[in-house]
């Protein structure tokens, strides 16, 4: 017989062994402060990410869907296929199951790969044997509740990504500037008829200079079926008067065209709100004017504000709600063809702040986009090599920060240029390589060729195997913005991200009209096809890690590299991409034979309709 000691022993290592910490960061993110712990009778909702099957199939699928010179490019799957070949396996989902019973966790929405459950702080306390405390952040606008570490049983690992929000500290942020807004207190179509604007995006970026400029004169048709949409998020909403202003003043060739809204997740569409709208309002201005008479959608999400009160969850704290995934989730249970064929995002945030599995997890649901024939944009971000260089995980090393979901593989990310005969690469536009994805096979020799320009430039710096973005570039300085009602100015990547898509949104309108599918992933294509279609921007540069923060140049503490940057050169570079589109070019290799033409035109310095 054994001593009891020794019995006890043996117990507490197979309890040891029975868990695993399953996520866990390295202390309190920069930027947070711990306010108090959570009381246990407090309401949490999370979301439990699942193991999907046939993973290893599906990026083998999107690839040949993608691939111009494959004999299945363009056979996009629909969303019932795809949820077929990835669904979790009936183990993965009863284990799940089982587990939560057994924790007193009955009440379970179970939406695909993901399981939605509403409980005490207590339970989940013990579900996942950790302690929720409140956090501040100075840039968010309310207390979230999160924990630092969690974990879960050794049988369930192996079937679950993650539970969020639990580790995730969000600090999604637009990708936008207004800070230098100048306001014109007179918009009144007559004044600005009157004014003569510099046609060539000299003075100030408008509609009709980027159409000029990107060689856009294409004639969408808004009768066949073609879409583009945009997210909008942190309760920002697209606001119809200044669209119609807008149009009057900026877009004459389209006016009269709105935007429909769908709202996920709460998300509203407050006309009469106080809140930002720049970001929603420069999102769907530009869109309109770039792809014209197409359709456009405004996805308007809840996320970050209180939530809507209900039975499980009566509090309407901040700790609960996660917009990209309760996006992504909406979106993709609707049928093809109620999702947009381009899909506009100007958000962000550093890669290294996200929970590598949960990037991940989003990273995939871009995928899936991607192989039902949606092409997903991104602006890269505005913070040049990176605003505060420091990696957190304990290390304390200096480094360049990656952007997410910019450097997701299966996004376009769209970076940022200026000026114009030539166009330079901005210095705000945010560009490197990924520290969680590696570089695609797609992109490798665009990139092996850069990196052997640069020798040993920046070495240790960054991960030169990683995934490289930015893919693309756009103008991204000195647009002209109607919001709430005056004109202002506003930089960013946030304003190439919808050019980019409104060109796409073009492209789509052709292939549609010819009875071929819409682009959907256009990476590949972009790469191995388009470079030719391309403006190559060869000047300019970013720059970062200067131990001030972006634009209002306040320190941040910030470990600073004396001349840290990125150099725009030929071919593809980690600031510009491969380039601004020419959009006459793409066309003719996407859409061979059909003309440029019915669409927007300058005559005599005065931009009419074409015929």
């Amino acid at each position: 017989m054994l001593p009891c000691k020794l019995i006890s022993l043996i117990l507490l290592l197979g309890l040891a062994q029975a868990s695993n910490t399953f996520e866990s960061l390295s202390g309190v993110p920069r930027g947070w402060t711990r306010v108090k712990a959570a009381s246990g009778d407090e309401n949490i909702k999370l979301r439990l990410s699942l193991k999907q099957q046939n993973l290893a199939t599906f990026y083998d699928k999107l690839l040949e869907v993608s691939t111009p010179d494959h004999p299945q490019y363009g056979n996009h799957y629909s969303g019932h296929e795809l949820r077929s070949l990835l669904q979790p396996t009936d183990e993965t989902s009863d284990t799940v199951v089982s587990w939560l019973q057994d924790n007193n966790i009955t009440t379970i929405n179970h939406e695909g790969e993901y399981m939605l459950f509403s409980t005490t702080v207590a339970k989940a306390s013990t579900l996942l044997d950790t302690t929720f405390n409140w956090y501040t952040n100075p840039d968010t606008s309310k207390p979230i509740l999160r924990t630092l570490s969690y974990t879960v049983p050794a049988e369930i690992a192996p079937h679950i990504n993650f539970v969020q929000p639990t580790t995730r500290f969000s600090t999604l942020q637009p990708r936008y500037t207004s800070s230098q807004i100048k306001y014109q207190t007179d918009m009144s179509p007559a004044k600005w008829a009157a004014t003569q604007v510099n046609a060539s995006c000299a003075n100030m970026v408008t509609p009709t200079c980027l159409l000029d400029l990107y060689n856009v004169h294409y004639k969408a048709d808004p009768n066949n079926g073609n879409t583009v949409g945009y997210a909008s998020f942190l309760e920002e909403y697209a606001r119809n008067a200044d669209t119609v202003q807008f149009e009057q003043a900026l877009a004459p060739y389209a006016m009269g065209q709105s935007f429909n809204v769908v709202q996920f997740n709460g998300g509203l569409n407050d006309q009469a709100s106080t809140n930002d709208s720049g970001e929603a309002n420069l999102d769907n201005q530009y869109i309109i004017g770039i792809s014209s008479p197409t359709p456009v959608t405004e996805f308007s999400v809840g996320g970050r504000g209180p939530l809507v009160p209900d039975g499980d969850q009566p509090d309407p704290a901040n700790s609960q709600n996660e917009p990209y995934l309760d996006f992504l989730v909406s979106l993709m249970a609707l049928p093809n063809e109620q999702i947009p064929n381009v899909i506009s995002i100007s958000y962000g945030e550093n890669e290294q702040e996200i929970p590598a599995a949960y990037a991940m997890q989003v990273c995939n649901m871009f995928a899936q986009l991607g192989a039902r024939g949606k092409t997903v944009i991104f602006a890269s971000g505005d913070s040049g090599v990176g605003d505060f260089c420091l990696a957190n995980d304990g290390s304390n090393r200096t480094t360049f920060n990656a952007q997410f979901p910019s450097s997701c593989p299966y996004v376009t990310a769209v970076g940022g240029t200026a000026s114009i005969a030539p166009e330079r690469a901005v210095f705000f536009s945010s560009g490197g390589f990924s520290d969680i994805w590696a570089r695609p096979a797609y992109q490798d020799a665009a990139v092996t060729s850069y990196l052997s320009k640069i020798g040993d430039k920046n070495k240790g710096l960054f991960n030169a195997s990683g995934r490289a973005f930015p893919d693309v570039s756009a103008q991204s300085n000195n647009f002209a913005v109607v919001d709430k009602g005056v004109l202002g100015f506003s930089r960013g990547t946030s304003a190439a991200a919808p050019v980019f898509a409104g060109v796409v949104a073009m492209l789509n309108s052709a292939r549609v009209s010819q009875g071929m599918p819409p682009m959907g992933f256009m990476n590949p294509w972009l790469y191995s096809n388009s470079t030719s279609a391309m403006n190559d921007i060869t000047t300019g540069a970013s720059t970062g890690c200067n131990g001030l923060t972006r634009f209002n140049g306040r320190p941040n503490g910030s470990p600073i590299i004396p001349g840290a940057s990125w150099n725009a050169t030929d071919g593809w570079d980690p600031v510009s991409g491969i380039g601004t589109p020419d959009f006459g070019k793409m066309l003719d290799l996407s859409t061979p034979g059909v003309p440029n033409t019915g669409g927007v035109r300058r005559r005599s310095g005065v931009w009419r309709a074409g015929r």
